[in-house]
């Protein structure tokens, strides 16, 4: 190869040997090289004398060279003046490389073909990035269509769709051909998009390069479910926006589950609420039944002993001290009732002739302007329960009803089977599986409005004007039925009316309820009949030794259950009925009565509580074979149980 340079400047030859990244050499006008610059030798491994003279087919492949490539490529050249091409080539060393190729005739002044300039390129690690990214595209594109699970598709610039795949024709219910080109904005509630929520996607994609969000969207049939959103913003070379790539998947599941936890959290909260205050309630309601009943105990003897002294106004001040006592001894009997601290009866009853037993008792309560409808149910189950609380129960939520129809209007209690399947057991926790009656009080009335309603079972809690009401009503209706193994539910609207269900077990037992036909009076004993009396609080216990005596016993006393041993252990002491308060320091009640009986076997016991805990009163229940009398207890009633059990058969 012959170049001409200026004088002083280093000859062609010198600078394309100089040149390391490309192989420059010529070719005659049959292929052969005539010359081998130092980037030919680095690229392609032969020395000049190694390759000077041979034909540059030597540099293609097995399979170039049967498809004729190197005679195609020099023909293209010859014809058209130049071939480029990229392409496998071969190194001395026999291994391959992507090669960038161009070949350029070369023609004497009159046109003819002397040969061809010829420069290669090793362009192998491009090359491989491309295919790297090309594999890539291709592994991308196929786990895009294998995903089902979520929805990914792509935006253009203004939110069209541009790309859909299975898995967002599987959760949003489009085909391909019926999406692509519609705004992604199709996907929202109508309520997202009167607050303009697409908009704001794309805006803050486009600005901090992505947005998260969960929230409602819509599927082609029109049903909702709750979605995961990711939206990513796509740039070019340039950092131009030119789309998103978008991510969506369907969560409703996980935010049903979420949704009913935070139900059941709601619900163990208020549950531990009111489990809170009724131990604080119960302590309370024990400690005044102590005081009411030494208060009742000393008007009755007043009253008894004023008959025939003193004028009107003793006996008028004396009666409303009574019944002043008496209303408060109710409302602590409302406190137990709500703390599940009373002691229950219960029995089995038909509700069927209960409910309609009611309807005439409560329509003369009630009055004119409310009508009350009772409804039973053929095939109506049996439930276990005490008659008296239930009673109790029902007048509470009729006089409640009546409170919220002041207009007049309709009351409605109606019984009926249902079973609570495991759904209804995980949306309401304290309710177990299994097969209840429920008995519903419904009326027309006023309603409540929720914040009420959050607040209506909390005892002491009313919306009546003072005076009106102690707000232990529902209280009390929640406590009686918890303790019957129950559970009661609300739904009130403002307008609209309440309802109260009340479910209680179905019993399944074959025993029927006891009659009572027992009479207060006062039943006097013999002075040879002995009672232990054993309570803690001094005042109480000194008026019902008095009480005991007046009625013609023997009395002992004793401040403490170890005291109460201690005579139980001397022989020489008679002594036929043990009376104790369960609730006392060290060793309660129901201990010292079973401790007593080690003793004297055939020795027999009656209790009284202000309020049980758990030591009489099991799962709602009167232990089996227990003697109980709630404080405060009248005169008559004392009288009265001491006297059933002294003389009853023990044989």
């Amino acid at each position: 190869m012959k170049t001409t340079a200026a004088p002083g400047s280093p000859s062609l030859e010198v600078l394309i040997n100089a040149i390391v990244d490309y192989a420059i050499f010529m070719l005659d006008a049959d292929g052969v090289v005539r010359s081998w610059n130092k980037g030919a030798e680095r690229l392609k491994g032969y020395a000049a004398d190694e390759i000077i003279g041979k034909s540059f087919s030597t540099f293609y492949t097995l399979e170039d060279r049967d498809r004729d490539l190197p005679r195609k490529a020099l023909a293209t050249a010859a014809a058209t003046g130049r071939f480029a091409s990229e392409g496998w080539r071969v190194r001395k060393d026999g291994s391959r490389f992507w090669a960038l190729v161009v070949l350029d005739a070369i023609r004497a002044e009159d046109g003819g073909l002397i040969g061809f300039a010829k420069v290669t390129r090793d362009i192998t690690e491009r090359q491989q990035a491309h295919n790297d990214l090309v594999e890539s595209e291709r592994r991308y594109r196929r786990l895009v269509e294998a995903v089902v699970d979520y929805a990914i598709f792509q935006l253009d610039s203004s939110g069209h769709v541009a790309t859909w795949n299975p898995g967002a024709e599987r959760i949003k219910g489009y085909r391909p051909e019926e999406i692509i080109g519609r705004h992604f904005s199709t996907f929202y509630t109508p309520e997202d998009l009167e607050k303009g929520v697409p908009k704001t996607a794309l805006a803050e994609a486009a600005e901090k390069g992505r947005f998260e969000a969960e929230g409602w969207r819509m599927r082609k049939d029109g049903t909702r479910f709750w979605a995961s959103v990711v939206i990513d913003r796509i740039t070019d070379e340039s950092d131009a926006i030119i789309g998103f790539a978008k991510v969506t998947r369907d969560l409703t599941e996980r935010k049903q589950a979420q949704d009913e936890l935070h139900r059941v959290q709601e619900q163990l909260a208020a549950s531990q609420k009111l489990e809170a205050i009724g131990q604080l309630s119960g302590g309370i309601a024990h400690d005044f039944n102590n005081l009411l009943m030494i208060v009742l105990g000393n008007l009755e003897n007043a009253e008894r002993n004023s008959r025939n002294i003193g004028g009107p106004n003793l006996h008028r001040a004396l009666a409303n001290a009574k019944r002043g006592a008496q209303r408060a001894a109710a409302l602590t009997s409302r406190l137990l009732a709500f703390s599940r601290r009373q002691a229950l009866d219960p029995k089995p009853i038909n509700l069927n002739s209960f409910v309609s037993g009611l309807q005439e008792f409560l329509q003369r309560t009630l009055g004119e302007r409310i009508e009350v409808q009772t409804v039973g149910g053929a095939g109506l189950w049996q439930i276990e329960a005490d008659l008296n609380h239930l009673e109790s129960t029902i007048v509470n939520l009729a006089i409640n009803a009546r409170d919220a129809m002041p207009n007049g209007g309709k009351l409605t209690i109606e019984a009926t089977n249902v079973s609570a399947d495991e759904d209804y057991s995980r949306a309401n926790p304290e309710l177990t599986v299994g097969q209840y009656v429920v008995i519903c009080v419904s009326d027309t009335g006023s309603g409540m409005a929720p914040e009420v309603l959050n607040h209506a079972f909390e005892p002491f809690f009313t919306t009546k004007d003072p005076g009106q009401g102690t707000g232990l009503g529902l209280s009390q209706v929640y406590g009686f039925v918890k303790q019957s193994g129950g559970h009661v539910k609300i739904y009130s609207e403002v307008g609209e009316g309440t309802t109260i269900k009340m479910y209680f077990p179905r019993y399944t037992g074959s025993a029927q309820p006891d009659s009572d036909d027992a009479r207060e009076f006062i039943s006097e004993g013999a002075s040879v009949e002995t009672i232990l009396v054993v309570e803690d609080d001094a005042d109480l216990r000194g008026y019902v030794s008095d009480v005991l005596r007046d009625l013609n016993y023997r009395v002992l006393s004793a401040g403490s259950a170890q005291a109460a041993l201690t005579i139980l252990l001397q022989e020489n002491q008679h002594v036929d009925l043990l009376l104790t308060d369960v609730v006392m320091p060290g060793i309660n009640g129901r201990e010292l009565g079973r401790r007593a009986q080690e003793i004297r076997p055939h020795l027999r016991i009656l209790y009284m509580t202000g309020y049980s805990r758990n030591a009489v009163v099991h799962h709602g229940r009167l232990d089996e074979g227990v003697d109980l009398l709630e404080k405060p207890v009248t005169q008559a009633r004392l009288a009265l149980k001491v006297r059933e059990i002294l003389d009853r058969n023990w044989s």
